[in-house]
């Protein structure tokens, strides 16, 4: 029986043999990807990021130089747990989105698809990927000076890879891009208030490898919107005294039921591509049982499209594909990923703005 292969399908394949033959030039496939991984980010850090199962469990553990990390994954090697449902989010840790969405009545939105040629608005299911960490300073909570977070300075200095530059409320992209309407914040317009120290535009090129991986799935996109070889995202960044914020369900997130002495946020809201939004907590509080010692614990949440993790079973089932499964790139776990910063994946990005943040805290 012969098998005949319509036009378009072989010049996909055509396509794709030599997407890969660039891809694996170099020895993409070998264990030196691996060891480049492992190299560690820019700047010496002054911690060791230790896994544990639960942060606000585990603070009989917790020593100077040392920080607790979680992102809910089963071991460092698989994806179980590590995307959590929006809705189940939502539903059964209703303090921490309420803390650690865009705002707290924030909810999915609506997204534009174009099947059949047809353009339909859909929900927009998202999942949340959350990290937490914990670190002990050894220096009374008043001490601790929050404002170097709000300067350019310093969210430069913790990636290079990622280029910032300064802009003003009226210039956001969320206010112009339809896709990104539901993060508007209804209770004050972004970049915009007393406590915002710094609003941003970064720009990340991808490295290495991605940038074909990248053509090779846009290839394979049924329609709508193609993928970019760079990250672009604008956010605010705002440094809180312990007034300025709602203690309670602070020191509820936290675990701990020491007075909030200050809280950095950022609010990433708007990303061009695969995120929906971004935010990071970092709160400041006296350790319980040294009041000449600190705790700082840092919450990151990303949520990523739901449509994307979906991909799954789609680039599963291609065998050529198969190192480009979404959640496994955005988890750090493809061949693909290389470097330290976003293109090693979502896992090294945060444990290095959590090792910077830990750093310039301890310095300080």
């Amino acid at each position: 029986m012969t098998t005949r292969v319509g036009v378009n399908e072989m010049a996909l394949r055509t396509t794709i043999v030599s997407l890969l033959a660039l891809a694996t030039a170099g020895g993409v496939w070998n264990q030196g990807v691996w060891a480049q991984n492992a190299q560690k980010a820019p700047g010496a850090s002054d911690f060791e990021v230790v896994r544990v199962a639960s942060v606000t469990q585990s603070g009989a553990n917790l020593k100077p130089g040392t920080i607790l990390f979680n992102d809910g994954r089963v071991s460092p090697d698989s994806d179980r747990g590590a995307f959590t449902p929006f809705e189940e989010w939502e539903r059964t840790k209703p303090v921490e989105k309420r803390l650690l969405a865009l705002y707290p009545g924030f909810t999915e939105g609506t997204r534009f698809q174009v099947r059949d040629g047809i353009r339909r608005e859909v929900e927009d299911k998202m999942s949340i990927y959350l990290t937490e960490a914990r670190f002990k300073l050894s220096k009374p909570a008043e001490t601790v000076d929050l404002a170097p977070f709000g300067t350019l300075a310093f969210i430069r200095s913790i990636d290079p890879a990622i280029e910032h530059e300064p802009i003003k409320p009226q210039d956001i992209a969320v206010l112009k891009d339809e896709r990104a309407k539901s993060n508007l914040n209804p209770n004050r317009p972004w970049c915009e208030g007393p406590a915002v120290a710094a609003c941003v535009r970064s720009s990340y090129k991808l490295e290495g490898r991605l940038p074909v991986g990248v053509a090779l799935a846009n290839r394979l996109r049924d329609s709508g919107r193609q993928l970019s070889d760079k990250v672009e995202f604008e956010s605010e960044i705002r440094v809180l005294k312990g007034e300025d914020v709602d203690a309670a369900a602070i020191q509820q997130l936290t675990g701990l039921q020491t007075p909030v002495v200050g809280v950095v946020e950022q609010n990433m809201f708007y990303v061009n591509q695969i995120l929906r939004f971004g935010k990071l907590m970092a709160v400041v509080q006296p350790d319980p049982t040294d009041a000449q010692s600190t705790i700082a614990t840092v919450m990151i949440a990303l949520a990523v499209s739901t449509s994307t993790l979906d991909m799954q079973k789609k680039y599963e089932n291609v065998p050529v594909l198969r190192n480009l499964v979404p959640s496994q790139v955005l988890l750090g776990q493809s061949s693909f990923n290389t470097g330290n910063s976003i293109s090693a994946g979502l896992p090294q990005y945060v444990r290095n703005r959590i090792k910077a943040i830990a750093t310039l805290l301890n310095r300080a």
